[in-house]
C-alpha cells in the first residue's frame, strides 16, 4: 500500500507538472519542449476558443463551398485534373452520390455564369473575392492564435490571397490525385510485377508528403507574420496526419450512414458535412496552435500566473516596456521589436502584445516598419521623449477609456474624487521631473 500510495502522489505530481507547472519551468532541454508541445496541442483542441472558431469558420466555409469548388476544378482543369478531382471527391463520400452529382452541377453552372456574358470580369471578380472574404476570416483566426492584432491591408490581401489560392490548391490537387495520375504511366515504364507494389508505395507516400505540404503552406501564408518553415512543417505534419485519420473514418463511415438515407434522403449529407468541417477546422486551428508554440514556445511561460497579474505589477511592466521604448529611440536604434522585448528583456509575450496594444490606443507609442519590410512592425514613442516621464505616461494609460459616465458620480463621492485627486497631484509633482530616457536599464547578463 505504500508504494502504491507512492506512485500516485508521483503521478499526480508529474500530472500537475505536465499540466500547469511546466510553462513555470524556463529550462531549454528538448523534452522540456516537448512537454510543452503536447500540452499547448491537447489545451488547443480543448480550447473553447478554438471550438467556437471552428464552428465560425464552417459556417464561411459553407457559404464559399461552390466558389471553392469552382476555383479547385478549375485549376484542376488547367492541369488536366478535372476528372481526377471529381473521382475522388466520389471517393470521399461514396453514400452520397446524388447528392454530390448535384453540387457538381451547381460547380458547373457557377464557372459557366462566370465565363460567360456581357461582363466576363465580373464573374470571377465575384469568385475571387468570395474566396478572399474566406481568406480573411481565416487570417484573423490564424492571427489570433499568434496574437496578432493587425491584419493584412486590403490590397495585400488581394495580392497575397491570390496567390495562396493559385499555390495551395495545386499542393492540394497532387496530394489527391497523384496516385491515380502516375500510377499507369510509372508501371508502363517500369514493367515489372514486383515494381508495382513498390510504386503504389512510394505515391502513397508522396500523396502523404503533398498533403503535409499543403499544411505547411497554410501555416506559413496564412498569418500576418513570419513562420519558419521547419515550424511550419512540423506542424503540417501532425496536422496532416490528423487530417488523413479524420478522412479515413469519415469515409469509412459512410458504409454505415448509407442506410439512414432511405429516412433523411439526401438531407443527411449536410450534418455529416457539418460535423466533418467542424473537426477539420479544430485539427487546423490545432496545428497553427503547434506551429505558434514550436516557433516561440517561451511565449507561453507563466501563462498560469498571468491570468492574475497584479495592477501593481501590469503597472511596472508598462512603465519597463514604455521606457525601453524610449530608450531605444533616444539611442538612434531601431524600432525594437515585440520579439526582441520578449527574448532581450524577458517580458512574457502575451502581456507584452496586451501593453503594447493600451500603449498604441493610449496614443503613446506608435507602429514603424523596420528594415523595409511590411511585416516586421517595431514601436517608437508617439511624442516628444523630453516629455515622457513617469507620471506623464502613468497619466495617459490610465485615463485611456470611458470614463465620467455614472449618473451623479461626483457629487455621491466627492471624498473620493477629491483624495484621488490629491494623491494624483502629489504623485505629479515628484515624478513629472523623472524622464524615461534617463532611467538605467540593468540587462540580464545570462
Amino acid at each position: 500500500m505504500e508504494f502504491i500510495t507512492k506512485i500516485t502522489n508521483k503521478s499526480i505530481a508529474l500530472w500537475n507538472y505536465l499540466w500547469n507547472d511546466v510553462w513555470s519551468d524556463t529550462r531549454n532541454n528538448w523534452y522540456i519542449r516537448l512537454a510543452k508541445t503536447l500540452n499547448l496541442s491537447v489545451k488547443s483542441f480543448l480550447n473553447a476558443n478554438i471550438q467556437s472558431q471552428a464552428a465560425a469558420l464552417t459556417y464561411h466555409t459553407i457559404l464559399a463551398l461552390v466558389p471553392a469548388l469552382a476555383i479547385l476544378f478549375a485549376i484542376g482543369r488547367g492541369f488536366g485534373f478535372h476528372n481526377i478531382l471529381q473521382t475522388q471527391l466520389f471517393n470521399y463520400i461514396p453514400a452520397q452520390k446524388e447528392t454530390l452529382d448535384t453540387v457538381v452541377g451547381f460547380v458547373d453552372a457557377y464557372l459557366a455564369q462566370s465565363s460567360q456574358g456581357i461582363f466576363v470580369g465580373i464573374g470571377i471578380a465575384l469568385l475571387l473575392w468570395t474566396m478572399i472574404s474566406l481568406m480573411s476570416n481565416i487570417e484573423s483566426a490564424f492571427n489570433s492564435i499568434w496574437g496578432i492584432k493587425q491584419g493584412r491591408s486590403i490590397w495585400r490581401k488581394i495580392t497575397d490571397y491570390t496567390a495562396m489560392l493559385l499555390i495551395l490548391p495545386v499542393l492540394m490537387i497532387c496530394s489527391s490525385g497523384l496516385s491515380l495520375f502516375m500510377t499507369s504511366t510509372l508501371q508502363n515504364l517500369f514493367a515489372f510485377e514486383f515494381m508495382s507494389p513498390i510504386i503504389s508505395i512510394l505515391l502513397k507516400c508522396a500523396s502523404y508528403a503533398f498533403t503535409w505540404l499543403f499544411f505547411a503552406a497554410m501555416f506559413m501564408l496564412i498569418p500576418n507574420t513570419k513562420v519558419k518553415f521547419k515550424n511550419a512543417l512540423i506542424a503540417g505534419f501532425f496536422t496532416g496526419t490528423g487530417f488523413l485519420i479524420l478522412q479515413w473514418i469519415f469515409v469509412s463511415g459512410q458504409m454505415y450512414v448509407s442506410k439512414y438515407n432511405a429516412i433523411y434522403g439526401s438531407f443527411s449529407f449536410l450534418p455529416l458535412l457539418l460535423i466533418w468541417l467542424q473537426f477539420t477546422w479544430v485539427i487546423i486551428l490545432s496545428g497553427i496552435a503547434i506551429c505558434y508554440s514550436s516557433q516561440s514556445i517561451y511565449r507561453f511561460n507563466f501563462s498560469d500566473k498571468i491570468n492574475f497579474i497584479s495592477d501593481d505589477y501590469r503597472t511596472k511592466i508598462t512603465l519597463a516596456i514604455m521606457c525601453v521604448i524610449t530608450k531605444h529611440f533616444a539611442n538612434g536604434d531601431k524600432a525594437i521589436t515585440i520579439e526582441e522585448l520578449t527574448s532581450k528583456y524577458d517580458f512574457p509575450p502575451r502581456i507584452a502584445i496586451d501593453i503594447i496594444e493600451r500603449l498604441i490606443e493610449a496614443n503613446l507609442i506608435v507602429r514603424v516598419i523596420n528594415d523595409n519590410s511590411d511585416i516586421e512592425m517595431g514601436y517608437q514613442p508617439a511624442s516628444d521623449i523630453n516629455k515622457l516621464s513617469i507620471a506623464y505616461t502613468l497619466n495617459k494609460v490610465n485615463r485611456h477609456g470611458e470614463s465620467d459616465f455614472i449618473p451623479n458620480f461626483d457629487t455621491q463621492f466627492i471624498n473620493i474624487n477629491n483624495s484621488i485627486d490629491d494623491i494624483i497631484n502629489r504623485f505629479n509633482s515628484e515624478a513629472q521631473s523623472t524622464l524615461l530616457k534617463d532611467i538605467d536599464i540593468k540587462l540580464n547578463n545570462n
